[in-house]
Parts: C-alpha cells; sequence; structure tokens
C-alpha cells in the first residue's frame, strides 16, 4: 500500500491517472499533457506501474497504459479502514442511544 501512496503523492501522477480514465493512451500522449521531459515522465510512468496502479502494453513502438482502478480503489479502502473512518466507535454509538 505504501508504494500506492507514493505514487499519488505527486500531483502529475495524479494527473496521468486522471487521464487514463477517459481511457487507454500512448505515453507519447500523456507526456504531451506535461511540461517535463520524456526521461521524467518515463520515472513518473515507472512509479506507477511499481505500484501496479497502471498497465503498460507495447503496440509496435508505442507503449499503451491503461488504469488499474481496482489497485487504487483497494489501497483507498484499507486506507480509510486503517483509521475507521466512516465507521461509528461502538463507545459513540452507545452514548447516542441514551
Amino acid at each position: 500500500m505504501s508504494q500506492v501512496f507514493k505514487a499519488l503523492s505527486d500531483p502529475t501522477r495524479r494527473r496521468v491517472l486522471q487521464l487514463l480514465r477517459k481511457g487507454p493512451m500512448s505515453a507519447g500522449e500523456l507526456s504531451g499533457q506535461f511540461d517535463v521531459s520524456k526521461p521524467t515522465m518515463s520515472a513518473h510512468f515507472a512509479v506507477l506501474r511499481e505500484a501496479d496502479l497502471v498497465h503498460a502494453e507495447k503496440a509496435g513502438k508505442s507503449v499503451i497504459y491503461h488504469l488499474k482502478l481496482s489497485v487504487l480503489e483497494e489501497a483507498l479502502l484499507g486506507f480509510v479502514d486503517s483509521f475507521s473512518l466512516g465507521a461509528e466507535s461502538p463507545k459513540a454509538s452507545k452514548e447516542t442511544a441514551r
């Protein structure tokens, strides 16, 4: 889970994930959305792959990226569960019942 949050900590990588929500895109298409070098974008793609947030497939000379939303959902649910967010504590529910 820490790899997922490391990946999400960067605004460029979060934007890549937002773009991929619309559908698969090539590395070139994604890179064209940012004012950074291709090696910098490659590093961002590597972090996203390591976190298993994206799937990359070769298509000729291009690399096509796909969003793996289920991994992101699981990480966010695990994060919420670790803090018991959204769940009422047993003590609080007893006090409101009085």
